[in-house]
């Protein structure tokens, strides 16, 4: 085991790995009851929800297929990275493709599972450089910015801090209990208060590079509703993991249906799903490769096995039945903690497994102990802004559209279209249109007929 991951060449040992191992796990702990919550739609009404796959099934697929993604990324790829359902792609997942757009979560699935098996292929060719090139950079960082906000919108929405207005769309929600309140008034005010202290003490932690900030703040937000009656005590702690069957294998009947698989809608959403992950991917490989000093020359070693076990955890959460898995940032917890070669993912996959027995521990979490959660991923995917070229407006423009749509129009694939459309009209207009790649140009007709035919 030492010679496979080369202890000696990279000045590391077991205790190391271990205490890396598990500093990454609890980093992205979080993931095990945030995941399951959005994909099952749990903070959607109940007409809605039977549209979406059970809570206790999803928690189940998310475990296992961040087990299997990171031990793949173990032994293949041989990095200190992990790996699991990607925040931002969940949400893509469940409040475009599904509630938006009306693709049934099944077809949904299948999506991802396209979507992963191009990337795989693509992880062994020169055609991933290309690609990588043909998106401009602001593009990239305008989406991965508008995917924060999103999320973070949704976190706020869920918690009844932001809530629906007639005269001004959206407003702040009662944070105050006034006279005359019914009780499911009552208790959304203090629900929404204990969102808000949540946001401030997991702010406090991250702010002050806690390892593991958000999950504890999530521990913290839902003890103290405990304490408080709003959040019930779980009856038990153990108990073995919950059935795979509703989802395991529900992609496989679209998978084959090919009129549907390749309509202009499922492009859309395969695209969009093969968009994020591979530039997530590719920038969370080498950002934790480089705080480790894995690098050479700037590059990865072994990319080719570093992206297809990205890939591969793809198709097997697809499968298991959750939305795309991939490498996580918050990796660079355990880097940060020693951690050096695959035995730390070793570690980080194993404590999946045993996640896998602490389902009954769900209950806690409510949408006042996930807002948190996600409005500081999306602070940290927000971050991205002030890489945009906001002094050019043939990029300011489009990126801007991009960041501004989503939230807007509740919609990560409505936000990448417009971006992509006005892109290279922008830059045609400037006489910049030959910077502009012709894979550029392509995705501008087939963003545009998405929205003439295709948008309901």
């Amino acid at each position: 085991m030492r010679k496979y991951f080369e202890f000696d060449k990279l000045g590391t040992n077991y205790r190391k790995e271990i205490i890396a191992g598990i500093t990454t796990f609890l980093a992205m702990a979080y993931i095990l009851a945030v995941n399951p919550f959005i994909l099952s739609g749990a903070d959607l009404p109940a007409e809605v929800k039977a549209n979406y796959p059970p809570l206790a099934s999803v928690f189940t697929a998310t475990a296992l297929a961040a087990a299997i993604g990171t031990l793949v990324m173990a032994f293949v790829g041989r990095l200190p990275i992990a790996q699991a359902p990607g925040m931002g792609l969940n949400a893509f997942f469940t409040y475009t493709v599904v509630l938006t757009m009306g693709i049934p979560w099944q077809q949904a699935l299948a999506g991802v599972f396209v979507s992963c098996t191009i990337f795989l292929i693509l992880s062994f060719t020169g055609v991933r450089e290309a690609i990588i090139n043909s998106i401009p950079q602001g593009l990239k960082f305008a989406t991965s910015a508008g995917i924060g906000l999103f999320i973070a919108f949704v976190g706020l929405k869920n918690a009844g801090i932001v809530v629906s207005s007639e005269a001004t769309t959206v407003a702040l929600g009662h944070l105050t209990i006034q006279e005359g309140m019914k009780p499911e008034q009552i208790l959304a005010v203090k629900n929404a208060l204990l969102a808000i202290f949540g946001l401030v003490v997991t702010g406090i932690l991250v702010a002050r590079k806690v390892n593991a900030g958000i999950f504890y703040g999530m521990l913290i937000t839902a003890v103290v509703g405990m304490v408080f009656g709003l959040v019930e005590l779980p009856t038990k702690i153990f108990e073995a993991p919950p059935s795979l069957a509703p989802t395991f294998g529900a992609a496989f009947p679209y998978l084959t249906d090919f009129g549907t698989l390749f309509s202009v809608k499922m492009l859309i959403v395969v695209f969009t799903f093969l968009f994020v992950d591979f530039f997530d991917a590719t920038g969370t490989l080498l950002g934790v490769s480089a705080q480790a000093g894995l690098l050479k020359d700037g590059k990865l070693p072994r990319p080719g096995s570093a992206l297809a076990s990205d890939a591969i955890a793809g198709l097997a959460g697809s499968i298991l039945g959750t939305s795309t898995t991939t490498s996580y940032i918050e990796s660079a917890a355990g880097v940060a903690a020693g951690g050096r070669s695959g035995f730390t993912s070793v570690v980080t996959g194993i404590c999946f497994l045993l996640a896998l027995f602490f389902f009954p521990l769900l209950s806690v979490v409510t949408s006042a102990v996930t807002a948190p959660a996600l409005v500081i991923v999306g602070v940290m995917m927000a971050s991205h802004m002030i890489k945009v070229a906001w002094d050019e407006m043939e990029e300011a423009l489009p990126a801007f559209l991009t960041i501004l749509m989503m939230p807007l129009t509740y919609s990560i694939a409505t936000g990448i279209a417009a971006g992509f459309i006005v892109y290279p009209i922008t830059k045609l207009f400037k006489g910049k249109g030959k910077e502009v790649h012709p894979v550029m140009y392509v995705l501008f007709f087939v963003f545009l007929a998405y929205f003439i035919w295709l948008r309901e």
